[in-house]
């Protein structure tokens, strides 16, 4: 069953004036990291989730331009910093600042194979309320990168794409929104210290998992891929903002490393790692 997956950033002593700095940080690896670069809407949230938005913008997606008349084309989109700056003109202690911006990744296509967890995301959407009663305790997950891992085969490898186009044929890039919300810390009663300053929400774990689909090769090869693209921003946005403590957590409380480990245990051979 796939899970909702989440980063939470934590900064020392973070003022509520140096909110803007660390959130057009955090924006600005996007793009670095398999995502666009800019952002594709804006929303402020006052006092809790319950509340109706006090600002909101959609500056829509990015427009690539496709023939040579277009190249001057004005995109959409907007820069992360101008889209901080616009939306934290209003800055109050309890509010929460939520930007969407597009994070790609690999996806099996044409065989049904759709993601139950992924939501709709559009904005004035609420973002999943993180309450404290029933909550499952999140837990630390240590997810190793695999730059190291010099059994997984590149996806342009000639004798691969001859062997394997019938599956191959069938994964694609896909750009889903990412949250990325950066809290006041009087936001829904302090929400900060458990969610984290900044959090990240990813959407469904079910492009690091795809547990519906036939372990092969080549599923194994475009899983790994995402897996190393999370790790990377992980990573990237830690260093960018300068946080001092994170954590990737799943909805459940379960660990998005230990069902890898399993999911990749049971590719035949053991061959998964």
């Amino acid at each position: 069953m796939s899970d909702a997956l989440y980063l939470s950033l934590w900064y020392p002593n973070l003022r509520l004036e140096g909110l803007p700095d660390k959130l057009a940080a955090v924006l600005g690896e996007f793009a670095k990291h398999g995502g666009e670069s800019r952002v594709y809407s804006a929303t402020a949230w006052p006092v809790n989730w319950h509340e109706t938005p006090v600002f909101q913008r959609v500056w829509g997606r990015a427009a690539r331009p496709v023939t040579e008349e277009l190249q001057g084309a004005v995109e959409l989109g907007a820069e992360p910093r101008q889209a901080v700056e616009e939306t934290l003109d209003l800055l109050h202690e309890d509010y929460a600042y939520e930007f969407q911006i597009g994070w790609a990744l690999w996806e099996l296509q044409g065989a049904g194979n759709s993601h139950p967890g992924d939501e709709d995301l559009s904005p004035g959407t609420p973002a999943r309320q993180q309450g404290t009663e029933g909550k499952p305790e999140k837990q630390k997950q240590v997810l190793r990168s695999a730059q190291d891992d010099k059994a997984s085969e590149d996806d342009n490898t000639a004798q691969d794409d001859k062997a394997e186009v019938g599956a191959a044929s069938r994964w694609a890039r896909v750009t889903r929104l990412v949250r990325v919300t950066g809290y006041g810390p009087l936001f829904d009663e302090g929400a900060y210290e458990q969610d984290g300053h900044i959090r990240i929400e990813f959407g469904s774990d079910a492009p690091f998992l795809e547990e519906g689909v036939e372990l092969d090769s080549t599923a194994a090869r475009h899983i790994a891929d995402n897996v190393r693209q999370l790790v990377d921003l992980t990573n990237a946005v830690e260093k960018a903002s300068g946080a001092t403590a994170r954590l990737l957590w799943s909805e459940l409380g379960e660990s998005l490393a230990q069902k890898l480990a399993q999911r990749l245990a049971a590719m035949p051979g053991g061959q998964g790692n």
